[in-house]
């Protein structure tokens, strides 16, 4: 006969106890009861976020629906609420009536939202975010609205921020403590970290305890203890969780902080009650990761099926990797040193948004952060995981040093039971399992693991393990063909689709080719495309843009922004250049500078000053910020130059005035050069034209020499300035309609081939050069210089968080020598 199983909670620490029982046979042992107080199935709590920035639909969080309980034949109570357990008759009480005898009983109820003491917490407007029914909630509430706030700067709270930023609203986080996810994160890691988040957009309040959520029934601001005080129409507060408990006490458990259980995770008064994830106590611990979760689901799964009756559990190294907010950030052990025999290497480098730290304690590495550059992390978390000696040089545990040298951490050689996707607990083994069972493709992979299904910065490693368990049997993804990842379609495949429904604006190509799914991620690219294909008939979204696009100015690491005005061809004037003195006077620009296009910046000007500077100085914008036609460079040619040949300053303006604020996949520079002598460096340009005897000119594509360094390659030699124009209008516009987004000139040439290109945009072997020619001029002609539009109405409102500078390599014992 069957042993009866109860489990309170179908949260994913209750719900992967089961998977884990039923996976080791436990069907046959226990006829298996759930309650859950949600009426739905089990869903990722992880991809909340994700829902609430519109990135997931509700039904693609859910691990299992409904029909999954029927299929293995778990009686799920949904929407029940546990109302008492009488541990003396074995009985659960559900508050609909419904009572279930036990012969185990598991309590698994997770944890629920600490909300601080605050005046009005009553209004509309305020909540919570623990749930599905909360993000149904919000997102209804943000509708119409413009501003919220969300109190706590913690890892959900900041998810939560993420998640209204990209339903375009202006978002504060209010945090109590001194620096952001204090609970992960060194003081110096959470200054970086918001550094960065202000530089996407965030508003960040340090040290302020909030005493009164304001309003007359709705919520209209928020006032706090110091006497400041904030405006805004809806309230999320993230503030901290605390176990659910109190279920456990009214049944007469040891309760701490948590429902207290032992190596066994029994309760220490009944040896037939356990408790596992955020509502249990071991060893003086709480856990709010879900990798604890899934080693106490295995381990009780492994006693209570009688696969390891034995099996204890000893706590939990804590390990994880995440995406906050979209940067990447490992975290492990501890996060401070705690003696002057403890080791700290430490590299910051805060433009980036990139600080590392590990600590070394006798040798060992018993913590680490790692904040936006995760390629570490393999490494470091099997060294921390085995208690693997670290190497004398301590740089070796940050950066590979010697690119030649074998990859000692290659993930092919960690051990079978690592954790690759913590987000859903997959090991290696899990996922090379599934690739000998036919898994051949990343997709199916992942959809069948659930690696990489969480926050996805586990996706890279799994991709890495298909290739060395797959082998030449790999498959490979259509998706890596898409233009964006949010919208399933090449590019040529997407534009024809665009074209014949005649979808102008971003969220009309997500409804009409993407289900409704919006991604954040995918929107810059298709604002780009769109704004191509459409010219002045494209329908600007804002939210669609980048905050460079949307300000028309470069931020930057000060939070400030550079000013760049068009001067066409690099030849200025004597009015221009006294008008950008006076707006440098005016408006204290920090720095005046000759750029490398041969441009002049005005660097250090506030965000609200920039209408007033461009309105001053009277001249075009430079579109220095934008994926698209920058400058060109050029030499003075033959009007000045003895060697020069050919009039290389009057073709560069002509470019510049004919091309200027034309967008494309990525940006692009050209030059002109008056000869071959190339001072201008047009054969390393995206598009150069260089001016050779008999009155020629050689038109050079895909060249670059910035990072990477390449001679461009002769597209075709014409023997006018009017052909140079039509030939580098004819490339632009090829490249912008097969360019993949973030593509740069030379990589789509070297993708798709020179002899290719040039058979199309030359001898019109596809016949479409008419076709071409016509596009170009299309947005030739709705160009409209941005700095002359109306201003957004919140468009330079926002006040921005200078961004710390530090850039450092330190090796240091910890006390001692700081």
């Amino acid at each position: 006969m069957k042993r009866k199983l109860v489990v309170i909670g179908n949260g994913m620490a209750g719900a992967r106890l089961v998977e884990e029982i039923l996976l080791r046979g436990g069907g046959e042992r226990f006829e298996i009861v759930m309650f859950g107080d949600e009426p739905y199935g089990n869903y990722n709590r992880i991809l909340l976020s994700n829902v609430l920035a519109g990135a997931h639909d509700p039904k693609d969080i859910f691990i299992n629906p409904l029909r999954w309980y029927e299929d293995n034949h778990v009686k799920l109570h949904a929407g029940v609420r546990v109302a008492s357990v009488d541990r003396a008759a074995r009985l659960v009480h559900g508050d609909n009536g419904v009572v279930e005898s036990y012969d185990d009983l598991v309590f698994a109820m997770g944890s629920s939202a600490f909300v601080p003491r605050m005046d009005g917490i009553e209004k509309n407007g305020v909540f919570v975010f623990r749930t599905l029914d909360d993000c149904d909630s919000i997102i209804k509430y943000t509708e119409g609205r413009k501003t919220a706030a969300v109190i706590g700067g913690g890892l959900l709270g900041l998810e939560a921020a993420r998640g209204l930023m990209e339903r375009g609203m202006k978002v504060h986080v209010v945090h109590l403590m001194n620096h952001l996810m204090e609970v992960q994160l060194d003081r110096m890691a959470g200054s970086i970290l918001r550094s960065t988040l202000v530089r996407m957009g965030l508003q960040v309040h340090l040290e302020k305890a909030t005493c009164e959520i304001t309003g007359n029934g709705s919520v209209t601001g928020l006032r706090f203890k110091d006497g400041g005080t904030l405006d805004c129409d809806m309230v999320v507060i993230s503030a901290g969780i605390r176990p659910n408990t109190q279920l456990a006490k009214e049944a007469g458990l040891t309760v701490a902080r948590g429902i207290v259980v032992g190596d066994d995770l029994a309760t220490p008064d009944d040896p037939n009650v356990f408790a596992i994830g955020e509502c249990s106590e071991h060893d003086g611990k709480t856990y709010g990761l879900v990798a604890p979760l899934w080693d106490q689901a295995r381990v009780l799964a492994e006693r209570l099926s009688a696969r390891r009756p034995q099996a204890t559990y000893h706590g939990s190294k804590i390990a994880t990797k995440l995406k906050v907010m979209g940067v990447d950030l490992a975290v492990m052990g501890d996060r401070e040193s705690s003696g002057p025999d403890d080791e700290e290497v430490t590299y910051a480098e805060a433009k980036r948004g990139v600080y590392k730290k590990v600590i070394v304690r006798d040798g060992r590495i018993v913590g680490a952060i790692l904040l936006g550059d995760p390629a570490a992390a393999p490494g470091l978390v099997q060294a921390f995981d085995r208690g693997v000696e670290v190497p004398d040089n301590r740089a070796e545990l940050l950066f590979q040093l010697d690119a030649g040298a074998a990859n000692t951490t290659r993930i092919e050689d960690l051990p079978d039971d690592t954790q690759i996707c913590n987000c859903n607990g997959v090991s290696k083994g899990d996922i090379l399992d599934a690739v000998k069972k036919g898994c051949r493709s990343l997709k199916v992979l992942c959809d069948t693991t659930r690696a990489g299904m969480g926050c996805g910065t586990c996706k890279k490693q799994v991709e890495t393990l298909l290739e060395f368990g797959a082998g030449d049997s790999k498959v490979e993804d259509p998706s890596v063909h898409y233009y964006v990842p949010g919208v399933p379609l090449p590019k040529p495949d997407l534009v024809e689709e665009i074209r014949a429904r005649g979808l102008k604006s971003v969220s009309a190509v997500f409804r009409e080719l993407a289900d409704g799914k919006e991604d954040p991620g995918s929107k810059p690219g298709l604002a780009s495309l769109l704004k191509t294909l459409w010219g002045k008939d494209y329908v600007d979204e804002r939210d669609a843009r980048f905050i460079n696009d949307r300000v028309h100015a470069n931020i930057q690491r000060d939070a400030t922004f550079s000013v760049i005005p068009r001067i066409y061809g690099g030849v200025t004037t004597a009015d221009q250049l006294r008008a950008i003195a006076d707006a440098a006077d005016k408006y204290d620009a920090k720095m005046v500078k000759i750029t490398g296009g041969q441009r002049i910046d005005l660097l250090g000007i506030k965000k609200e000053d920039l209408p007033n500077v461009w309105r001053d100085l009277g001249m075009p914008s430079g579109h220095a910020y934008s994926k698209a036609f920058r400058t060109c460079k050029t030499c003075v040619g033959s009007e000045f130059c003895r060697y020069g040949v050919g009039h290389s300053t009057e073709l560069g303006i002509k470019i510049e005035e004919r091309f200027q604020g034309i967008e494309s996949p990525h940006k692009m520079k050209l030059a002109t050069a008056g000869c071959p002598r190339n001072c201008s460096e047009a054969t390393t340009k995206d598009i150069g034209a260089v001016a050779i005897e008999g009155g020629l000119w050689e038109i050079y594509v895909g060249g670059a020499a910035g990072s990477r360094v390449r001679k461009g390659d002769i597209l075709c030699t014409v023997g006018s300035q009017e052909e140079v124009l039509l030939y580098t209008g004819r490339f632009m516009q090829y490249y912008r309609e097969n360019g993949k987004y973030l593509e740069r000139t030379y990589d789509f040439i070297e993708r798709v081939g020179i002899d290719k290109v040039r058979a199309v945009v030359v001898d019109d072997a596809e016949g479409i050069a008419e076709r071409l020619d016509a596009a170009m001029q299309a947005s030739v002609d709705a160009y409209v210089d941005p700095w002359k539009e109306t201003p957004h109405e919140t468009q330079f409102s926002e006040s921005l968080e200078p961004q710390g500078q530090l850039v450092q390599l330190r090796t240091a014992r910890a006390v001692g020598e700081r």
